[in-house]
């Protein structure tokens, strides 16, 4: 799992998108910081402005300019910087809840994966067992026809069921390669690389239960703590909408460089330069109502993240139902299939030695094999169904851990 957790690509995306979150509020959160600017340019005047001065017409300025500005700004208050700042904890805290999400449902995927591919090791080996049984009956009754005690019909019986294992053994193994390439896929692992899993049939066993009288908590819930992030950013949203009344003030100080001269050649040999400091407030007075208009929006929007998380306690309540419902049946079908795994077994054992001995035929021995053959898959593939569904409660929960 911790594999998955390092490489599966879809955790990767959410990791990046966690720094990318953080640099885009660093760039935010930096134009509080003062800023400084450079700007300069070249200018020739064909013909020169001209200036009337009581009456009379004088010619400003000389044929060639250059100006360089230093500007130094200071942002006092603005409402997109505030914002930045105010909801900079919660940005932050969105990009790693999704990582979480994601990783949460990476688990899920991957444990369901992997059971699957643990289940089919199983059924082969079931069928490598069936496959050992076989023979030894198919050699059993070809040592009994060539004897003359019974006729050809026992030994085709037994090589029918033979040729039928093997064949059921090809397609389980090519279920395994195509349940392997999933848990693959699922975990980012090389699709190429070998992947040697760790099977133990016990822990899987003691896998499947879970305590059935825990209590849910919505609060518990990823999806719940993401809508609770949502609105608080959703609520900045809203102060933004209603800053939009108040004006945007900035100190600002310049220094500028003023090069003139008649020759081009001679352009920056005298500075005639000016400075200035101030501060600047911007107020939007009318807008035709947008400001009220998007206040109102932003109400609704908030108002309606509230539904969200009324439908989600309702969908949770139900899925947990839902999923509680599926474990409990899916663990009373597998202890009832535990018992007649018990009993199949037992059954075909006595068979077989009553085969042996001359009571019983061949086919009350193959009736019995085909019985304990479907009982092991039966068994088996309950408890995949009881492993997956426990996954389900323990989502619907909040309680898988990664």
């Amino acid at each position: 799992m911790a594999y998955a957790l390092a490489h599966q690509p879809a955790i990767r995306q959410s990791q990046l998108d966690e720094e990318i979150t953080d640099h885009a509020i660093s760039g935010k959160m930096a134009e509080w910081f003062p800023q400084l600017s450079f700007n300069a340019y070249v200018q020739h005047n064909p013909q020169l402005p001209v200036s009337i001065v009581q009456g009379n017409i004088a010619k400003v300025g000389l044929a060639n300019a250059s100006n360089g500005q230093f500007s130094l700004t200071q942002t006092i208050f603005d409402r997109d910087v505030l914002l930045a700042s105010s909801s900079a904890a919660d940005e932050r805290n969105r990009a790693r809840q999704t990582t979480a999400r994601n990783k949460i449902n990476v688990v899920i995927a991957v444990s369901k994966a992997y059971y699957a591919v643990l289940v089919t090791q199983r059924q082969i080996g079931i069928l490598d067992e069936d496959i050992v049984r076989l023979e030894r009956s198919l050699k059993d009754a070809l040592a009994q026809y060539q004897g003359g005690i019974v006729d050809k019909t026992d030994y085709k019986r037994a090589t029918i069921a033979l040729n039928n294992a093997r064949a059921d053994k090809r397609m389980a193994q090519e279920l395994l390669t195509a349940r392997v390439a999933s848990l693959k896929d699922q975990m980012g692992y090389p699709s190429h690389a070998e992947l040697v899993l760790d099977s133990d049939s016990t822990q899987m066993e003691q896998d499947a239960f879970i305590d059935t009288m825990q209590t849910i908590s919505v609060e518990s819930r990823i999806e719940f703590q993401l809508l609770q992030t949502q609105k608080r950013l959703q609520e900045d949203n809203l102060n933004y909408a209603r800053w939009s009344f108040l004006p945007s003030v900035t100190a600002y100080g310049n220094y500028n460089l003023n090069f003139q001269s008649s020759e081009l050649s001679q352009l920056y040999q005298r500075n005639y330069p000016n400075s200035s400091v101030g501060l600047q407030l911007s107020f939007p007075i009318f807008e035709s109502g947008k400001r009220i208009q998007e206040i109102k929006q932003a109400q609704l929007e908030l108002e309606r993240v509230d539904y969200d998380v009324i439908a989600l306690r309702n969908s949770v309540n139900t899925e947990y139902a839902q999923a509680l419902a599926n474990y409990r049946s899916n663990l009373n079908n597998y202890h009832v299939l535990q018992e007649n795994l018990n009993l199949a077994q037992d059954v075909f054992q006595t068979i077989q030695l009553q085969y042996k001995a001359g009571v019983k035929t061949y086919l009350d021995l193959i009736a019995a094999e085909t019985d304990l053959r479907s009982a092991q898959d039966n068994h088996i593939d309950a408890l995949y169904q009881v492993l997956s569904s426990k996954l389900d409660v323990e989502k619907a929960l909040g309680t898988v851990h990664y």
